[in-house]
């Protein structure tokens, strides 16, 4: 297998633009930053640059001043930056808040089925009854596994173990191994049916990180193994020359996708030397879509689960998001962490 090329330093100053790039955006607390300031928690943890763990934890502190806001399903992302801040600081306000997330999440979020987490986002416009979205892995299945493992509590972990083996039941796909953007457990189908990228790097990422926290002797262990194995086989099949994958992962009349690409490339990341020529292409596929300024472009803006295909085609991908901030980051750290281990 051939092995990775890259300069380090070409990627710490990368991460540096985009994160003061990200700090330049404005967010409440919602997914968009959460995902954002994760890439930046990653970044810290990846170069113990201090300047970025101070940044997270200015914006944490003005936002918990006047309390917790009104908790969803999308807004737990925030917690994985508040266990970053205890790990960090030691600070007990910051796992008092997760601690909440996690109890909402375990006692009251609306579910479905045998316990599989309803897609909630806030406000009370967007309502997505018996949904079950390839987003939830990230924003609280791979939280609650974080905050279980790191305060021993069961309850958490295994509620989070359970979030990722009913997205698998729901939305794998038995003959391609990819992953649906969402299902809808009334109607009892895949809505759109599509292959959307960032859905699959949300699926596949968590999942590669997932398996750092659950014991190799743990069933879920090897359910979760399993299916990131064959999800990754199929989705390296469909990575373009320029090192990105298309918006819908298997229609290359659909535009490139940064952020998806960054988080399949990440998961990629954790396969040891298996798949470096695919993240070859990916290091300068990514890098090309960071400006001098650390925005990151080429991101679809945030996206429901689309009436069909051509929906999925025409969402935008003019503006910097937080999500292409963070999940740019979370690639680009992976690799930093994995080039000082070797």
């Amino acid at each position: 297998m051939p092995q990775l090329v890259l300069e380090e330093t070409k990627i710490s100053q990368a991460i540096d633009r985009v994160v003061d790039r990200t700090f330049n955006m404005d967010f409440s607390w919602d997914w968009p930053g959460g995902v954002a300031f994760f890439g930046v928690a990653e970044a810290y943890e990846a170069t113990g640059e201090m300047k970025y763990l101070q940044s997270i934890k200015d914006w944490v502190d003005a936002e918990l001043e006047d309390g917790l806001p009104r908790l969803t399903v999308n807004a737990s992302s925030i917690g994985h930056i508040l266990l970053t801040l205890y790990k960090a600081t030691n600070e007990e306000k910051y796992i008092e808040n997760a601690i909440q997330m996690a109890d909402y999440l375990l006692h009251d979020a609306e579910r479905f089925g045998d316990g599989v987490l309803q897609h909630t986002v806030n406000g009370t416009k967007y309502q997505f009854p018996e949904q079950a979205w390839v987003d939830t892995m990230f924003m609280a299945g791979y939280f609650l596994l974080r905050i279980g493992h790191q305060l021993d509590r069961d309850d958490y972990f295994n509620f989070g173990l359970k979030q990722y083996h009913g997205h698998e039941t729901f939305l794998q796909d038995d003959i391609t191994n990819l992953y649906y953007h969402g299902w809808d457990h009334l109607g009892q189908n895949h809505m759109s049916g599509i292959f959307w990228a960032r859905g699959n790097s949300w699926a596949a990422y968590t999942m590669a990180r997932a398996l750092e926290l659950i014991a190799v002797q743990h069933p879920s262990y090897m359910i979760i193994q399993g299916s990131l194995r064959d999800q990754l086989s199929a989705l390296v099949r469909l990575q373009s020359d320029t090192g990105l994958w298309y918006t819908i992962v298997d229609d290359p009349t659909s535009y490139l996708e940064t952020s998806g690409s960054a988080g399949i490339a990440a998961a990629l990341l954790t396969s040891g030397k298996l798949y470096n020529k695919f993240i070859q292409k990916s290091i300068e596929g990514i890098l090309g879509q960071i400006r001098e300024d650390g925005s990151v472009m080429g991101v679809s803006a945030g996206t429901a689960v689309m009436f069909d295909a051509n929906g999925y085609k025409e969402v935008p991908y003019k503006r910097v998001q937080g999500w292409g901030q963070g999940l740019v980051l979370a690639f680009l750290s992976l690799l930093l962490k994995r080039e000082n281990n070797n």
